[in-house]
């Protein structure tokens, strides 16, 4: 699985450029009329995230965050470790590197960077680029309590099972709006990271 995984993402020499053959993907995807909701001038913020694909013996897991309540984006729902890029970061390995190390405390020395997925815009005005990553054991972690409530992870068997993969909607600024979502235990896993996790699975699975 490791092999294919890697075979099927963007390729490393990809680390700026958004110019992928495929479009970006997005919450638009399901509710087109969102691409309303940023103003084109200010569309968007460069944000990055680690898709941190953990090693095991008995196969890769997904690690996940769930964010404070408190928060102003995002808050109290499941996530990736990331967050937008800035002026110092290198490039978007380096934000999702550095926004990692300063959310969970998981040393990049651990991650070995393998490629990206499609570029994930949101409704609420960030373009997201997923750098995946596989994540070797023997890690500590030690999370920031202001940013992050909970750290787990996800058999990545149970994510690319079909039959977990659901699709539900809620009235948000007065609209319908379509998202996926994974519910997994007491996490519900909804929103732009199920989003990412069915690029990821389509991506693996030939069916892009």
């Amino acid at each position: 699985m490791r092999d294919r995984i890697i075979s099927k993402l963007r390729p490393m020499a990809d680390s700026r450029a958004h110019d992928d053959l495929r479009p970006g993907t997005g919450d638009h995807d399901l509710n087109p009329f969102m691409k309303e909701w940023v103003d084109a001038a200010e569309r968007l913020k460069p944000a990055a995230v680690l898709v941190p694909l953990v090693e095991h013996n008995t196969g890769l897991t997904v690690l996940l965050t769930k964010r404070t309540d408190h928060l102003h984006h995002h808050a109290g729902q499941v996530s990736f470790p990331g967050g937008r890029v800035e002026a110092d970061d290198l490039d978007v390995v380096d934000t999702a590197l550095r926004e990692t190390e300063e959310e969970i405390g998981l040393d990049r020395g651990f991650v070995e960077v393998a490629g990206y997925l499609d570029d994930y815009e949101t409704g609420t005005g960030f373009h997201v680029t997923p750098v995946v990553g596989f994540v070797r054991l023997g890690f500590d972690l030690t999370v920031d309590d202001f940013e992050v409530a909970d750290v787990f992870e996800v058999p990545l068997e149970f994510l690319f099972d079909p039959k977990n993969h659901q699709r539900h909607s809620r009235e948000y600024n007065g609209r319908k709006r379509q998202y996926y979502a994974m519910p997994y235990g007491e996490f519900y896993i909804w929103g732009a990271t199920a989003g990412m996790l069915m690029n990821l699975y389509r991506r693996v699975h030939d069916l892009l």
